[in-house]
């Protein structure tokens, strides 16, 4: 299964849990594993806190210090992302959640986020799920 979502600025973290649950209760699978994974070099996807929206801020903030936008990078003289395609190397395209009882086995506070490093553009979402 996939969707997409588009983002609308440059740098952003968009929580689509509500879509993955809304899959894997479709599913029919009660207990398993729920793949999601981004099909882009510009993104990521992550697994964090969402509920306060200032730590997206802080950790876009964090890898950005870490990994500036613009560091007299090679391939910035291609298409000027090579911060992105960084960032999303460092964070990876997937992560795979444990299914419990037809829902994602998630923490209290832990959200599933497309981190979007080269927007905004619309991105596409592949979820498979695996019985248990």
């Amino acid at each position: 299964m996939e969707f997409k979502i588009s983002s609308t600025k440059k740098q952003e973290l968009t929580d689509i849990t509500e879509e993955i649950n809304e899959i894997v209760k479709n599913s029919e699978v009660k207990n398993g594993l729920c793949n999601v994974y981004v099909t882009h070099a510009t993104a990521g996807i992550i697994i964090n806190e969402n509920y306060d929206p200032n730590i997206c801020t802080d950790f876009l903030k964090a890898i950005n210090k870490s990994i500036p936008e613009h560091n007299n990078y090679l391939h910035d003289k291609i298409d000027n992302n090579a911060g992105a395609h960084i960032k999303s190397a460092i964070i990876g395209p997937s992560e795979t959640i444990p299914i419990k009882d037809f829902s994602l086995k998630l923490g209290t506070w832990q959200s599933v986020m497309v981190a979007d490093f080269d927007g905004p553009k619309q991105r596409t979402v592949v979820v498979t799920i695996i019985k248990d």
